[in-house]
């Protein structure tokens, strides 16, 4: 009797090893996948802002720019990263003309925005949610202002 309670011990120890060792296996699924959207669209807003053939930026474009590096530091400050490169994005049509690539920027920090704006579960991510918005905000601005010089 005592051979047969020890060997269903080492049973159920090892299904319990088995079944963590699974679960340990298993990547944890997302907690902010609107972040990580966000983040995309970000870093895609901001490709679209840089000149195809490497010129100068005007002042709006460049304060764009600025605030849209702020807000993808703001969300990545909360550890919501997915550990991409600023220049990791979808490729930019380099014959697209300057206006159609301002008024993409502008429809993808739209998409930020949404994303960033969804209901904040963590009351200490709401501070970073609000300051995140402001600068995708202040980069929608400047965007729109570029876009009034270009027309």
């Amino acid at each position: 009797m005592r051979n047969a309670r020890l060997i269903f011990s080492a049973i159920i120890a090892l299904a319990v090893a088995g079944i963590t060792g699974i679960a340990s296996a298993t990547p944890a699924p997302q907690r902010h996948p609107a972040y990580l959207r966000a983040l995309s669209d970000l870093r895609d807003a901001r490709a679209h802002l840089q000149r195809p053939n490497g010129g100068r930026l005007e002042r709006q474009e460049q304060d764009a720019v600025a605030e849209i590096d702020a807000a993808i530091r703001e969300i990545k400050a909360a550890s919501i990263d997915d550990g991409k490169n600023i220049d990791d994005h979808a490729p930019i049509d380099p014959h697209m003309p300057w206006g159609g690539r301002l008024h993409t920027a502008l429809d993808l920090l739209d998409r930020a925005h949404n994303d960033v704006d969804r209901a904040e579960e963590d009351p200490a991510a709401r501070g970073l949610k609000h300051r995140a918005l402001d600068h995708i905000d202040k980069a929608h601005h400047h965007v729109e202002e570029a876009i009034a010089l270009v027309h």
